[in-house]
């Protein structure tokens, strides 16, 4: 059974699917120790602009690459990059905690992802603090002075202790800042979880504390600005199925997540759990996150950095075979961890994905209303511009896309005109549902 369910998703891999005009195609920037970014230090004026214009051209060749979702790490360890009056600013953008790098780096990263047509999500490491070592560098905001009994040992570090009321309590002040005071398109919770080798007893009381920050966090999101993605990245095999074992690495009895439940309450919207394997270890468990998604995105999150020959040197072919069967199953798309390895065309996979997967541009998949009234004011309108040479133009068609906007249309719609375009634009409410489009060749 095993070997047959393997050899049929080998088939469904060879057979073409066209690339949908709605499609999560994400990746994880990843800010801690500058491993993405930054490289530069913003210690200067000169190491500002720099470390900006590194962003910069980051974020031009992801779109080149088809990219239309940023997860952004903006809380790291107990620290953050943006001006935050609950914790210290992260070493990554100065070289030292808690000093200020001149600018708003969040801010900056969602007004350049906007420019581009790409969503900017706020990456939010939740349970895990920071090492013991660490814990007084980051200066009076740490959580080591100001909330130290949220906190407990584990293996080296520090770790707020889910149990605790004041955790969630904690979490839920951090992301109502972010919501409250930017623009992002969505919060994205990483190991929003129990740490690894956790006692196993009282299992079904520790997924229910995880569960329960889930639920208090989604709440306290939605309540700021209802259109916000939530979403998480659990442990890629969620249990055991009958077409194949987890081998006791699993998010249900490992780490204590119920992400099958959070989708079928309504507490997450998206998942893209890390998938970071191959053959039977990923597709068996990849239809069962699709199962079992109650209507749900998934995304299923990419190990791209196992190709790389320093880590486990997969072919390429480990890599494409994963996305065409995403594509083949209806999947919501993926997300590739990490930026670096796809931007340094490892194996060739950023030259794959650009010539032969993402063909054409796409949409992020619309994202349900919650009937929740927000408290704050509306989003920056957002259009969608098409162009054919038919009339009316089909904007059903992905291939007739020519830019997603943030705000007021910019792009020289004279010059598409000049080569004989119909032409013809939509607009996208806060959920990202699309209006009927309006022609505007004359």
């Amino acid at each position: 059974m095993k070997q047959f369910f393997l050899f049929l998703a080998a088939f469904w891999c060879l057979l073409t699917v066209a690339a949908p005009k709605h499609e999560v195609r994400a990746v994880w920037l990843t800010t801690f120790g500058g491993l993405d970014w930054p490289k530069t230090k913003a210690n200067t004026e000169a190491g500002r602009k720099a470390q900006q214009q590194e962003l910069c051209e980051i974020l031009d060749r992801l779109q080149q690459d088809g990219i239309n979702a940023i997860y952004l790490q903006t809380r790291i360890r107990g620290a953050v990059i943006y001006p935050s009056a609950i914790e210290p600013w992260d070493g990554a953008l100065t070289g030292r905690y808690d000093m200020h790098p001149g600018y708003d780096p969040l801010q900056f990263a969602i007004d350049e992802c906007h420019k581009r047509g790409m969503e900017c999500h706020a990456w939010v490491v939740a349970i895990p603090a920071f090492k013991i070592q660490d814990a007084r560098a980051l200066g009076r905001k740490s959580l080591i002075y100001t909330h130290p009994k949220l906190l407990y040992k584990h293996n080296g570090s520090y770790y707020l202790d889910p149990s605790l009321p004041g955790t969630a309590d904690y979490l839920e002040s951090i992301c109502r800042e972010i919501a409250g005071n930017y623009d992002i398109d969505g919060i994205h919770f990483d190991y929003i979880r129990y740490p690894e080798k956790t006692a196993r007893a009282r299992q079904d009381w520790r997924r229910d504390n995880i569960t329960r920050i889930v639920r208090q966090l989604y709440g306290a999101i939605k309540e700021e600005k209802p259109w916000i993605r939530v979403s998480c990245s659990p442990v890629g095999k969620y249990r055991d199925v009958s077409r194949y074992s987890a081998r006791g690495w699993n998010a249900y009895h490992a780490v204590y997540q119920d992400a099958v439940l959070w989708m079928k309450e309504g507490i997450m919207d998206m998942i893209s759990p890390m998938m970071y394997f191959r053959g039977n270890n990923f597709f068996p468990f990849a239809a069962d996150w699709q199962e079992q998604s109650h209507g749900k995105i998934i995304a299923p999150g990419l190990g791209i950095y196992f190709l790389d020959p320093r880590e486990k040197d997969w072919n390429l072919d480990e890599v494409t075979r994963e996305l065409q069967f995403i594509r083949q199953m209806g999947m919501g798309g993926a997300a590739y961890f990490r930026t670096r390895f796809l931007l340094n065309n490892v194996k060739g996979l950023e030259t794959w994905i650009r010539n032969y997967y993402y063909t054409t541009p796409a949409l992020m998949p619309p994202l349900q209303s919650t009937g929740s009234n927000p408290t704050s004011a509306k989003r920056t309108p957002r259009y969608v511009l098409y162009a054919s040479d038919t009339y009316p133009v089909d904007t059903d068609n992905p291939e007739n896309i020519v830019r997603i906007f943030w705000g007021k249309p910019t792009y020289n719609m004279l010059a598409a005109r000049l080569f004989g375009k119909h032409m013809a634009i939509t607009t996208l409410d806060d959920y990202g549902n699309e209006s009927a489009p309006v022609d505007i060749t004359r």
